[in-house]
């Protein structure tokens, strides 16, 4: 289980980091709606690998049947192991090729404001929400933390999927019963 587990995981988890580290010296060009955009498709690619591996474990190692909770925890593992090398992916980026990453990121959200007519009250408040956001961001653990739950919710969809699908007990002793 293990072996699947880190294997599919590390497939997954090199889809994201790759993607991750293709995008990062054209930011300025895709933008951050593209960005997230691309982001979200790429993480859908990648958590296929959750399906992959459950099979994989349900085909190889639990002889063709497997309960939704062994599935979910497989999934789980793959999921874990992937969200864990997007986090540190991201903090190599963010530390060392985008140091300015929140600056760029907080004249982005007060231009989107300005764009969509906010007045000078809700664009002074945007300024002190981003302010505040990236002292918070600065912080290692809330850093790690707010980067974990970008991947995570779609990794845990692709497990819960995943474990309803191939979840089932031998075809054999579906048509004995």
């Amino acid at each position: 289980m293990r072996r699947i587990i880190l294997t599919f995981g590390l497939i997954a988890g090199g889809i994201l980091s790759a993607m991750m580290m293709l995008t990062i010296p054209f930011q300025d060009q895709i933008g951050f709606d593209r960005g997230a955009i691309i982001g979200y498709t790429t993480m859908i690619i990648a958590f296929l690998m959750v399906y992959f591996g459950v099979r994989s474990f349900r085909d190889n190692v639990a002889g063709g049947s497997v309960t939704f909770a062994r599935a979910f925890v497989v999934g789980l593992g793959i999921t874990a192991v992937a969200s864990a090398c997007y986090v540190a992916t991201w903090q190599f980026v963010y530390h060392k090729l985008a140091p300015d990453f929140m600056d760029k990121y907080a004249t982005y959200a007060i231009e989107k404001s300005k764009a969509s007519g906010a007045s000078e009250a809700e664009l002074a408040t945007t300024r002190q929400e981003m302010d505040a956001f990236a002292t918070m961001y600065k912080n290692p653990l809330v850093n790690v933390g707010l980067t974990l739950l970008e991947p995570l919710p779609v990794g845990l969809l692709f497990t819960l999927i995943s474990a309803g699908v191939l979840s089932r007990k031998r075809r054999t002793e579906a048509v004995l019963a």
